[in-house]
């Protein structure tokens, strides 16, 4: 890869997507376009006409087919935004589509409230009907929400308020991105860096332990000034969240975020609970980084410094296609057939170039491919996220190849796993092929940073979480003291004895922007779980378990998913997936510690 980024125009075509196959070219798209308003009235006239199922029937299919033609600009307008950010005619297209999205939300709003006004009676034999088993699962969804469900007037009345709601989160996000300013850090000679909340990690990332320790107190400094702010924009959110809960009449906020994938709240306190009982191979693992650091005390700005050298090792891009063709191996010859085909007829928009955004994902719609855009730099994380975009990718391909348009979507909750399984499909083939000690500890060492990163600490901020919003329901004021003693508490707790103690430490739930999104974290975690589960299933058992996999896979959101993942082999009802997870954790630290053994460490 040259240093300098290549403009977009100068990046050879086979290394990008191929998006005419959703719309020939922008003209294609623009046509489309100009039919999408016709399409929004005549879903919109159904408006006060549901009250049978024949016409329920015609809404559900006019809104269905209008969804995927609003997924389809949406999705090309969104990928050539992200070609080049800088580029005119790709903002003013991913502008217009996204206005033109929420003005069709907003013209839509009327169905639900409207056909669950219907009396339960009239509702469930509607739901009964045979014309309607195509949209059963989605009515019997829609009626298992009616108790929680307010009048058209009142959901309107609810709806205006949503940007007011939304105010705590945009303010945090203002003061974060725009007006917190850093001190420079100096590093061990002396030279000076710039800390902003973008590098953040990275320099806590340094092998420069003066780095990182000034970066640390240089940034919550920061943090420290503006405390009462974040605390009340914080409190703000929260506020919103219990107030919306109990005029929806559900017990908590915590239970109507949940109720809306189905999920009961028993799953959130059986994370909670196993975690917390596997606490003490956290506490080994925070033993080893001190030992492996060769630290007297072990900060909280060790807790991300590198324990073997930043890797060397580097690979092209034919190379990482090949890496993850082994990886996937296990999951069967028509998966990888799938995976090898999305390679080479250009899913991927491999390379960085000037204005792209940064990151990676997976897109797609019903109609089309999967797409996966990566900033391809030839490390080993690079081939990892190839990796796990691929198995996001596949859960899509899957899901719209076996479902029909309104089942196809998957939920937040079981997003995460397919694209987890990928990825520890990957490393489980590194580990099996690497017996070098030193090669062998660096891979183990991001198998445990992943468990630390998306099973424990995610955990941590579950229950700041669930107990912030419990305080704000018992009637409790969610200061400034109050919530940096509640996180600090956590930070002790889920660390252990050998964590030194720093006040800056309390100060870090004000930088998360997932806490604006309430109850929302758990998921990474027992996402990571189910995916640990499967991946152990896979290479353990082989095809019953890939049988069970790939039909999880394909049933995209047409059941619950704790139904779906149950129809995999994990259930999360029960501790067992976790309590499995965490052993697996802790027989990777054993490794590790045998390893570091091996090299006097």
């Amino acid at each position: 890869m040259p240093e300098t980024l290549k403009e977009r125009t100068a990046i050879d075509k086979q290394f990008t997507w191929d998006l005419s196959r959703l719309f020939a070219d922008d003209a294609a798209w623009e046509q489309a376009l100009t039919e999408l308003d016709g399409l929004v009235a005549g879903v919109a006239a159904f408006a006060g006409r549901l009250t049978d199922a024949p016409a329920i029937l015609q809404y559900l299919e006019a809104s269905t087919a209008l969804s995927r033609k609003l997924s389809d600009l949406y999705c090309y307008a969104s990928m050539r935004h992200s070609e080049d950010t800088r580029a005119e005619a790709a903002q003013s297209m991913y502008a217009r589509i996204s206005a033109r999205y929420a003005a069709a939300v907003t013209a839509l709003s009327f169905a639900e409230p409207e056909i669950l006004a219907l009396p339960e009676e009239t509702l469930r034999a509607i739901t009964a009907d045979e014309r309607l088993a195509g949209y059963r699962f989605l009515l019997e969804d829609l009626l298992r929400r009616k108790p929680h469900t307010l009048t058209a007037p009142e959901e309107k009345l609810l709806a205006s308020f949503s940007e007011v709601a939304g105010a705590p989160a945009e303010i945090a996000d203002s003061l974060q991105d725009a007006d917190l300013v850093f001190d420079p850090a100096a590093d061990s000679t002396g030279e000076s860096h710039e800390v902003t909340g973008s590098n953040y990690i990275l320099l806590q990332t340094s092998p420069d332990r003066t780095l990182r320790a000034n970066s640390f107190r240089s940034f919550y400094k920061g943090y420290r000034q503006h405390i009462n702010t974040f605390a009340a924009t914080y409190a703000g959110a929260v506020k919103a969240a219990t107030a919306e809960a109990a005029v929806r009449h559900y017990p908590s906020s915590r239970a109507m975020a949940m109720a809306g994938e189905n999920i009961p709240e028993s799953v959130y306190d059986s994370l909670v609970a196993s975690v917390r009982a596997h606490l003490p191979v956290m506490y080994r693992y925070v033993a080893l980084r001190k030992r492996l650091l060769g630290l007297d005390e072990l900060h909280y700005y060790d807790v991300y410094a590198p324990l073997t050298g930043e890797s060397t090792a580097r690979y092209t891009y034919d190379q990482a296609r090949e890496m993850v063709l082994e990886a996937v191996a296990p999951l069967g010859e028509a998966y990888g057939r799938e995976v090898r085909r999305g390679l080479d007829t250009r899913w991927v928009d491999v390379y960085p170039n000037k204005g792209k955004s940064g990151g990676a994902y997976s897109t797609g719609t019903y109609d089309s491919e999967p797409y996966i855009l990566m900033n391809f730099t030839g490390t080993l994380d690079s081939v990892s996220t190839l990796a796990h975009e691929m198995g996001h990718s596949m859960h899509s391909l899957l899901a719209n190849r076996h479902q029909p348009p309104q089942y196809a979507g998957y939920t937040l909750f079981v997003a995460e796993v397919a694209s987890t399984v990928n990825e520890n499909l990957m490393i489980e083939q590194l580990l099996k092929k690497e017996q070098d000690p030193a090669a062998r500890l660096g891979l183990l060492n991001q198998y445990l940073e992943n468990f630390k990163g998306t099973v424990f600490r995610q955990t941590m901020f579950a229950e700041f979480e669930r107990e912030a919003h419990a305080m704000r329901e018992r009637g409790e004021a969610l200061s400034p003291a109050a919530l940096n003693g509640l996180y600090g508490r956590l930070v002790k707790d889920y660390f252990g004895p050998e964590l030194a103690e720093d006040e800056e430490y309390a100060l870090e739930w004000a930088r998360i922007p997932h806490f604006y999104r309430p109850f929302y974290v758990y998921k990474y975690a027992t996402g990571y779980s189910t995916a640990v589960a499967l991946s152990e299933a896979i290479l353990s058992e082989g095809e019953p378990a890939v049988r069970r996999y790939l039909e999880f896979l394909s049933m995209g959101g047409s059941a619950y998913p704790l139904d779906e993942l149950r129809h995999a082999g994990v259930d999360l009802t029960t501790p067992a997936p976790v309590d499995a997870a965490l052993d697996k954790f802790a027989r990777l630290l054993t490794d590790a510690e045998d390893c570091a053994a091996r090299l006097g460490r």
